[in-house]
């Protein structure tokens, strides 16, 4: 049976009744599936070698605490497993840069790994949108203190987000009066020394933030509209947001249309969309969840279709 390894953060930190990547964990071990995990600091190179990852072979429990058991521990070849499946939630700072590259290394030498690791790389979660400014909104990417204040001028209600933030770490939104624009930009910017995404601000994000999937460059039926509560600005899960799956909506659709045979082509088995009312807002590749809450609410079983894809791709 296939050997699949996963390259994500340390087993113990799951929170398995909503984890994406135990989800496709659970599926691919229902069809029995040999599931192999390391984290990103295992992954080792040297030259007359393959990159290896000092793995644990794990079996499911299906305990909700202690999840699996410890089958044993190996020096495992990527490219001697079927698949690589990198999981490992955001940032993408340097050292997650530096495991593409090893990931990239492992596909010379036969592995193969999804979501591609040259796709991640160019596919920043922030900025891969600008190559479709016609679905986004008013946006501006800078580090310029002049150009967040005319921005500002401009479209009167903002929102300033770093490049590097997740689970809606960060986030500010400054409205007609600009209070305290100076001082968030300050600190976002590290007072001009780093650059930072500008965005005007789109009052139907009441209604949610929805997470669209795309598996293979298809749209999962339902998206999760993560509602911002509380008097939050946030509608991040991360943030106290409330997840409600709900079907897709016309322009949900148009806009996965438009990109997932894009994205699909270029590596991205899994994609997960974000969109507010008919905006685009992000695009995330490193490890896109809402698997669980998705199948929960609707019956619609995401990781199923994820590892019908998976096996197709392997297959083709």
């Amino acid at each position: 049976m296939p050997q699949l390894l996963f390259v994500a953060d340390p087993l113990d930190t799951f929170k398995t009744h909503k984890d994406s990547t135990f989800a496709m964990m659970r599926e691919a071990a229902s069809r029995g599936h040999t599931l192999w995990a390391c984290e990103p600091h295992e992954l080792v190179w040297q030259r007359g070698g393959l990159v290896t990852a000092r793995a644990r072979r794990i079996a499911l429990t299906g305990d909700a605490h202690d999840w699996y058991d410890e089958l044993e521990s190996a020096d495992v070849a990527l490219c001697q497993v079927d698949a690589v499946l990198m999981r490992k939630d955001p940032p993408f700072d340097a050292e997650y840069l530096y495991t593409t590259h090893l990931l990239t290394q492992a596909e010379r030498e036969g592995a193969r790994v999804f979501n591609s690791p040259e796709a991640l790389r160019a596919h920043p979660e922030k900025l891969a949108i600008l190559e479709f400014p016609q679905h986004i909104a008013p946006t501006l990417v800078t580090r310029d203190m002049a150009a967040i204040r005319a921005f500002h001028a401009e479209h009167r209600d903002i929102i300033l987000k770093p490049l590097d933030g997740m689970g809606g770490m960060g986030i500010f939104r400054v409205k007609d009066d600009g209070l305290n624009l100076g001082s968030i930009a300050e600190t976002l910017t590290k007072d001009g020394g780093q650059t930072i995404m500008v965005q005007g601000f789109l009052p139907a994000i009441a209604q949610g933030d929805k997470r669209v999937l795309l598996i293979d460059g298809v749209a999962v039926p339902f998206a999760l509209a993560r509602i911002p509560q509380g008097g939050e600005v946030r509608g991040n899960l991360a943030a106290g947001g409330k997840g409600v799956a709900q079907p897709l909506s016309e322009t949900d659709r148009a806009i996965a249309e438009h990109l997932g045979p894009l994205l699909a082509a270029r590596g991205l088995l899994l994609v997960g969309l974000d969109i507010i009312g008919d905006r685009l807002t992000e695009i995330n590749v490193t490890s896109p969840t809402c698997f669980q809450e998705i199948t929960d609410q609707t019956g619609f079983n995401v990781a199923q279709r994820f590892i019908d894809a998976l096996e197709a791709r392997l297959a083709g």
